[in-house]
């Protein structure tokens, strides 16, 4: 348990002292201070003055019940923000809407399971400390805001100062004409002062990429702020305005910043120029998409989970007589009709068993297996089952595959339904694979993908010579009810199972695709100990380096330095830029000496394709390696032969080590 969570205190309220003894002893054991209260009034003063974190509350107390003291605790000023998780029975019937409506953030159901108790209160523990974090950053946004206003009259005088802002600022005229473009503004979009200045601002900022131009020309428009009323109206009304924008990059990147405007005045009086400073919030505004996105699951997740039990209770009895109808009923108009009504109920539920799976979470037995078993047993059913069009392979190493400790049948389903949707995605015939291999996650890995950790996993691929799936819908793909196929041919449940069943595992999922080609990548972690040292492989002979010197470009400052790092400790010399330019200036000066360049293609101010191209025309014979969380290979199709391999993040240190050794070591 980390360090904030231990000092987080946790107000249990329950009029039946037994249950609070219980949850009361849990809590202190997991690290939590814990306070107790036994009825709502109490509880109410106590939230009050001790301030708790957050609250477990009973449904049903004598005296006021929860809804009341959720009431109460909601109206409070200084209770309000405190997350409140109400504690039910089965039995209870319960308006899980009213107490959500009232404020709650979630219910648990008894008796507790002591596992979901405490995964539940880290949940969202974590959830308003993220709360927290962006209401600071807003304190902290308006309060520079209020700063700049107060010098806005100086601005012309400290010109030279307004340099090393980092927000972008510019001065426009009363047509839109830009007189003033700082460096913070040639960072955020790309633009050096001389290219943006005396150019129209609405047409340079909101211009579409090249490609979109020729595609869409006529979709572009003047996004719209997201405060009611236009800047022009706010502007000439009381001097300034405020509000979110979408633009774009010189690159065609598209950003969403926090836009400031101030009127500026002459000595009459009369409006001269505005004044505008732009943040870029893009970053922040993921996070709270990614936030929301968490909530919206969860009250997902809590209504489906009602809606299942009824059916359950629904279908039980529907199936019980249509087989004792089956029974009285023997002529063969009875029995066909009743055997689909059996086919339907047993469809619907299953169903309702895929709703619980990602509604409550994925329970089963875990034992230690063996995955090339699971393998052979998948590759048989495909085969027995699915067209001859369509070719089945299977890659298993020789050497031993490590253990996994997991529920057969879960991670059974798991493989069927990515098998069966490389299926569907391949209606005309092609090739459909699974491998598997032992890998070690390391640091650099773990520190570019937020759900791996450092260790030993195991790692299930299954790949096919499908459609692809489009970049626009693959953040949407393991969403509960999201599916691309027609009506009646997807739930759209398979892979929210995948995801909820893989991460029961504490593994993790990555996907990759383009046409022609896209590879799900499971991740297990192992059930053995696995000495690092112990992995059959022979660094210090293979990968080590002998001095070269490796230009690093990436602008995400970690990846930068933890790619130096492991890079220094392997025998290479490193250099290091944070974008384009700069990796061009250094390599001007270094050229005879750098021996290769590894460059992130989603860069800022000169993306990767540009910093490459530049590169050749200064050196032809450049050796690169391109990275990115994004590109793919088909996009470096017109390189030439300066990219020598491409390394998709995240990455571990050996995938980096071997490239570059492969790389280096090619003619």
């Amino acid at each position: 348990m980390n360090a904030g969570t231990a000092q987080s205190k946790i107000l249990i309220v329950d009029d039946i002292p037994a249950n609070l003894g219980i949850l009361f002893d849990f809590l202190t054991d997991s690290g939590f201070k814990v306070l107790v209260a036994q009825d709502g009034e109490s509880a109410t003063q106590k939230a009050e003055y001790a301030s708790p974190d957050l609250i477990l509350l009973d449904v049903l107390m004598l005296g006021i019940d929860g809804f009341e003291t959720c009431r109460r605790l909601k109206i409070n000023e200084a209770t309000k923000d405190i997350p409140v998780i109400f504690m039910t029975a089965l039995t209870e019937t319960v308006d899980k809407v009213k107490g959500l409506n009232l404020g709650a953030v979630d219910y648990i159901t008894k008796p507790l399971q002591h596992e979901e108790v405490l995964a539940r209160i880290k949940t969202h523990l974590s959830l308003r400390n993220l709360t927290k974090t962006l209401q600071e950053q807003n304190v902290r946004l308006e309060q520079e805001i209020q700063q700049r206003q107060r010098s806005e009259q100086k601005i012309r005088e400290q010109a030279a100062l307004l340099d090393i802002a980092t927000d972008a600022i510019l001065v426009r005229d009363l047509d839109n004409q830009i007189l003033f473009w700082n460096k913070g503004a040639e960072r955020l979009y790309g633009w050096k002062a001389e290219e943006a200045i005396g150019k129209n601002a609405e047409e340079l900022l909101n211009q579409a990429s090249e490609q979109e131009r020729r595609g869409n020309a006529e979709n572009y428009h003047l996004p719209h702020p997201s405060v009611t009323g236009s800047p022009g109206q706010s502007l000439h009304a009381c001097g300034s305005w405020q509000g979110e924008l979408h633009q774009v990059t010189k690159q065609g990147k598209d950003i969403t910043i926090a836009s400031r405007w101030t009127l500026v005045r002459d000595e009459d009086g009369k409006p001269k120029s505005i004044l505008t400073v732009n943040t870029d919030i893009t970053e922040k505004k993921q996070l709270e998409a990614q936030f929301l996105r968490f909530q919206r699951m969860e009250s997902i997740g809590t209504l489906a989970s009602g809606i299942a039990h009824d059916l359950n209770n629904a279908l039980a009895p529907i199936m019980m007589s249509v087989q004792l109808l089956k029974q009285k009923l023997q002529d063969r108009q009875s029995q066909q009709i009743l055997t689909t009504l059996e086919n339907n109920t047993k469809r619907s539920a299953d169903l309702v068993k895929q709703v619980l799976s990602f509604a409550r979470g994925i329970e089963g037995k875990h034992t230690t297996l063996q995955v090339e078993r699971l393998i052979w047993e998948i590759e048989q059913i495909a085969k027995q089952t699915f067209f001859r069009t369509i070719e089945i392979r299977t890659n298993i190493p020789k050497q031993d595959l490590w253990t996994i400790c997991g529920d057969a049948t879960q991670l059974h389903q798991v493989l069927i339904n990515l098998c069966v949707n490389a299926r569907d995605a391949m209606p005309e015939g092609g090739i459909l694979e699974i491998s598997v291999s032992n890998e070690w996650i390391d640091r650099n890995y773990a520190r570019m993908n937020m759900d791996a950790k450092v260790g030993p996993y195991v790692v299930i691929t299954v790949s096919d010579t499908g459609t692809g799936i489009p970049n626009e819908i693959i953040d949407r793909i393991f969403e509960p009810f999201f599916t691309t196929k027609e009506l009646g041919k997807g739930t759209g449940l398979g892979l929210s199972t995948v995801m909820a069943i893989i991460k029961s595992h504490g593994g993790f999922v990555n996907v990759d695709s383009e046409v022609g080609r896209t590879q799900f990548k499971v991740y297990l972690p192992t059930a053995q100990k696995i000495i690092k040292d112990s992995i059959p492989v022979d660094r210090h002979e293979l990968l080590t380096g002998h001095g070269e010197l490796i230009l690093v470009v990436d602008d995400e400052e970690s990846i930068r330095q933890m790619t130096k790092t492991s890079l220094e400790t392997y025998g290479y010399n490193v250099l290091t830029a944070p974008d384009g330019i700069e990796a061009v200036a250094i390599y001007a000066q270094h050229k005879s000496k750098i021996s290769l360049v590894l460059v992130d293609m989603m860069m800022p101010i000169m993306d990767g394709v540009t910093t490459i191209r530049t590169l050749q025309k200064m050196n032809p014979q450049v050796k690169v390696i391109a990275i990115s969380g994004f590109a793919s290979n088909f996009q470096m199709a017109d390189m030439n032969t300066s990219v020598k391999n491409f390394l998709p993040k995240p990455y571990t240190s050996d995938e980096l080590l071997k490239n570059l050794q492969a790389v280096l070591s090619s003619k």
